[in-house]
């Protein structure tokens, strides 16, 4: 981890240390260790215990009194819950986007970007893109805060989306991409709207399938 100094050392920790949870680099369950963590970044225990802390307020982490920090399994009832309000809120930006038909080439953009990242094999890269793709249509739709908003909501959802990026096809995801993009530049409000919820209905198929794989990585 390379320290930026505006920033202070305990948000960087926990930035690194959340991006690492969130591709599945610590899986749920790992212990944390203080001491370790900080000889890796090469910083007192004080800011690696404060990032702990922010880790646990984000519900990615579990501070057990005389055992020590662990990472929290994944909430599937967060997932349907923060999925269920994408749903509903990216079908009426898509109705909106198709309605207004703005300059649309932000999100061809990371389409491009998606397709680059699948034929390397980069996950990680991908669901950047992926994520910079929706981010683009609530902005083609005038509403950027939305967007903040929903990252705000679907950390244990991220969490689940570098698993399925591993285990399904990832050219599914692109095809879907490519149908919502479509209906948008065609000012189709209807197939628009339907290939969003189309799309975020996906994980409603991948979750049961990955939570059975993966039993210990989840809680309801």
């Amino acid at each position: 981890m390379r320290l930026i100094r505006p920033i202070s050392t305990a948000q960087q920790v926990h930035e690194w240390l959340h991006g690492c949870v969130l591709r599945g680099d610590l899986l749920p369950g790992a212990r944390l260790s203080e001491t370790e963590i900080a000889q890796q970044v090469g910083l007192s225990r004080q800011p690696v215990r404060e990032a702990f802390i922010r880790l646990a307020a984000d519900g990615l982490a579990e501070v057990l009194p005389q055992r020590g920090t662990y990472i929290g399994r994944i909430s599937t009832s967060a997932i349907l819950s923060a999925r269920l309000i994408r749903e509903a809120v990216e079908a009426d930006l898509a109705r909106m986007v198709a309605r207004a038909r703005p300059d649309l080439s932000a999100m061809q953009a990371q389409l491009d970007a998606q397709d680059r990242a699948h034929a390397a094999g980069d996950v990680p890269a991908f669901i950047e893109a992926d994520d910079l793709f929706h981010r683009a249509m609530a902005e083609a739709a005038g509403h950027p805060a939305v967007w903040s908003d929903l990252e705000r909501l679907k950390a244990q959802m991220n969490r689940l989306r570098h698993m399925a990026m591993r285990h399904f096809d990832r050219a599914e995801t692109i095809a879907q991409h490519r149908a919502i993009l479509a209906a948008l530049l065609a000012g189709d409000a209807d197939a628009a709207e339907a290939a969003a919820r189309t799309h975020l209905r996906q994980m409603l198929e991948e979750l049961p399938q990955i939570a059975a794989a993966h039993p210990d990585y989840f809680t309801t």
